[in-house]
């Protein structure tokens, strides 16, 4: 059953959002391209930090950088431990990993690292808005 909706312009409903991709990240079945449960961890990655960034009252672009979106809170004074700051190789799920014969094929390894990398960045992010 999904969390309530709270209203969108709120940290606590990105972070719901985020939280509902790493779910979905983390449903490795017979059918399903890691492509897709990567480009869901991605998802949570990114709904996280612009979620901290919504806490922080900082506008933010509408876009799939993870690298661009951590500069903007390190320029507003976040300090972004360095585990949370190698989620910018999830950038590539963003857009590569979701068509047909742009990337290669994701590996279980590469899976396994991109559920991990956005598991640090939700946990991260809930404490700093809790």
């Amino acid at each position: 059953m999904p969390p309530d909706r709270l209203p969108p312009n709120t940290p606590e409903e990105w972070l719901n959002r985020a939280k509902s991709n790493l779910i979905q990240a983390k449903n490795k079945q017979p059918g399903i391209y890691l492509e897709d449960l990567c480009f869901n961890a991605q998802q949570a990655a990114e709904k996280s930090i612009k979620a901290l960034l919504l806490y922080r009252n900082v506008r933010f672009p509408y876009v799939h950088d993870l690298a661009e979106l951590i500069n903007i809170l390190e320029k507003h004074g976040e300090e972004v431990p360095a585990q949370v700051r190698d989620t910018v190789k999830l950038t590539d799920y963003a857009v590569e990993a979701r068509y047909p014969g742009i990337g290669e094929p994701v590996t279980d390894d590469e899976y396994e690292e991109a559920i991990k990398l956005a598991e640090e960045v939700v946990e991260w992010v809930e404490n700093k808005i809790k």
